[in-house]
């Protein structure tokens, strides 16, 4: 068979382009375009687009994209999301035809993100297939479980006295240095054995808190099973609004697909103020405090989508822990009050036990937990009513001590009792308690085994009570996390754990030498009355 030519190579290729070319159809895709009019701080006043939508995310030159947040009649006020200096009056602006969202997946364990799902750790980009809006609809309550499984906080103050269930809403919130973060934290690391997957999301902190904070999460071994997203205090307004939603939709992505999620929003207080100082932009007309009157919305709608899921749609959990700062410990503002009816209970941090060295700083009195002991193992149940209830009468009578008053034997040893328990309840940082020997250290605690411990001694007493949580059976420990009821030999046995290991820190066992100084002493008085009588005789 003879080669083609040149020429019938080329003409047969010129025949199939133009087949192809008759058989296609050109489409015509329309694409809304308008124009910027003015450039602002983190705003931007567009007009030219009809047909936007409340919302939408709209594209300027450069890459940066927009959210539509005021959309009038003859032009719409867009939140940028991004770097802006190089945006001029006149310039083009797109529809995207879309809602903000975010990347989700497991690739994004262990990364630190923006709200945009850009990478901050110099780790490459996110792999994800799958995106999801950062605003999405909280689930029915009827597709709601009961919060019933405990959180496990490694905090003995918060398991014991103001238990998280899985699902609840639990505010964090006091003072500037207070401790908020560091309790979030140590729930965090106290979630490596419980299979519970932890979003952080750092709304408008410094930059070197946020690295502090990761670095101690990578220390810790927490950043396999940790999402970071992160805004800074430089960052856009616009960025830290959205910041909250974004690491939400990253952890209903997993509570959908059964896990149990904790997320932290370290904290709502730089959100509520990014979101006044928009709305102020925008021409909005404040309220309270200049707030805006949809800021109890703006979170409502946030906190709404913490929740535990039936079985049916997976028994999915996530439980969230909004941070708030309060000013001169005051609760009664805007914000708090706001938060605090929204929320499932709050844990309130003092000041003044910050000061006085009693860490956690958490005021038992002023904390609550409303899913309360529905959320708590069965064996905490046992003490921590009691326990409680003997905390707050210390409290309320420590007051009578500091002005001299004379008190008698039975306020006395409550004082006594609750000063220990004080010292118990205290706890370093970055070093969560496990539930057995928790358990362990409050039955004694209950039983007063610690009243006659020297409170210079609590800590080795307490150091020497967790080393003989190894004593306890192995029967008896696997009945702490099955939620089952202690008997009163899994009690008794306990104790006697708990007496042995706490022997040697009894006045009991030291030398006997205070008998013979008292028989001398008194034999003193009777010589000097005996010496006193001679003369008289």
């Amino acid at each position: 068979m003879e080669p083609e030519s040149l020429k019938d190579v080329f003409d047969k290729a010129f025949n199939e382009i133009s087949q192809v070319r008759e058989l296609s159809t050109p489409t015509l895709t329309p694409r809304e375009v308008g124009t910027i009019m003015t450039v602002s701080t983190d705003i931007a006043t567009v007009s030219g687009l009809p047909n936007v939508g409340y919302e939408e995310l709209v594209k300027f030159p450069g890459e940066v994209f927009g959210i539509a947040f005021n959309v009038d009649e003859k032009e719409i006020g867009v939140v940028l999301l991004g770097e802006y200096s190089h945006l001029h009056a006149g310039d083009e602006v797109e529809r995207t035809g879309r809602v903000m969202d975010i990347v989700v997946g497991e690739g994004l364990l262990g990364r630190v993100i923006d709200p945009l799902g850009r990478p901050l750790d110099g780790k490459g980009s996110v792999i994800s297939s799958k995106r999801l809006p950062i605003e999405r609809p909280s689930a029915h309550i009827m597709d709601r479980a009961p919060v019933k499984v405990p959180l496990q906080t490694g905090i003995k103050v918060i398991d014991a006295l103001i238990p998280i269930g899985r699902g609840q809403r639990e505010l964090i919130l006091g003072d500037r240095q207070t401790g908020k973060t560091a309790i979030a934290i140590d729930t965090i690391l106290n979630q490596r054995d419980y299979n519970v997957l932890c979003v952080y999301c750092a709304i408008g902190q410094r930059a070197s808190a946020v690295a502090r904070t990761v670095a101690t999460l990578r220390e810790k071994g927490a950043m396999k099973y940790t999402v970071v997203v992160v805004t800074e205090g430089n960052d856009p307004s616009g960025l830290t609004y959205i910041a909250p939603y974004a690491a939400t939709s990253i952890a209903e992505y997993f509570m959908e697909a059964g896990r149990d999620v904790l997320i932290v929003y370290d904290d709502l207080t730089n959100h509520a103020r990014a979101y006044r100082e928009l709305s102020l932009l925008l021409r909005r007309p404040p309220g309270r405090e200049a707030y805006p009157g949809d800021i109890f919305y703006i979170h409502s709608r946030l906190l709404e989508r913490a929740t535990h899921l039936l079985k049916e749609l997976g028994g999915g959990s996530l439980t969230a822990l909004p941070i708030i700062e309060t000013e001169a410990q005051n609760i009664s503002a805007y914000i708090p009050t706001n938060l605090i009816s929204i929320t499932d209970g709050q844990i309130y941090l003092s000041p003044s036990l910050f000061e006085l060295g009693v860490l956690p700083a958490v005021d038992v009195g002023k904390s609550v937990s409303r899913v309360g002991g529905k959320a708590q193992l069965a064996a905490y149940r046992g003490v921590a009513g009691d326990l409680k209830l003997a905390y707050s009468q210390f409290e309320e009578l420590e007051a009578f001590t500091r002005f001299g008053a004379r008190l008698d034997e039975n306020t006395r040893q409550i004082i006594e009792h609750g000063r220990r328990i004080r010292d118990i309840l205290k706890q370093p940082e970055f070093s969560p308690v496990p539930v057995p020997e928790q358990i362990l250290i409050l039955l004694a605690l209950d039983a007063r085994l610690f009243d006659s411990v020297p409170l210079d001694q609590m800590a080795e007493a307490e150091h020497s009570l967790r080393e003989a949580v190894t004593d306890i059976p192995a029967e008896v420990r696997e009945r702490f996390n099955a939620d089952a009821e202690l008997s009163d030999k899994d009690r008794e046995t306990i104790l006697e754990i708990a007496r042995r290991a706490l022997e040697r820190f009894q006045p009991e066992s030291k030398p006997i030498s205070k008998p013979e100084v008292k028989t001398e002493s008194k034999s003193e008085p009777e010589d000097q009355i005996e010496s006193e009588s001679k003369p008289e005789n």
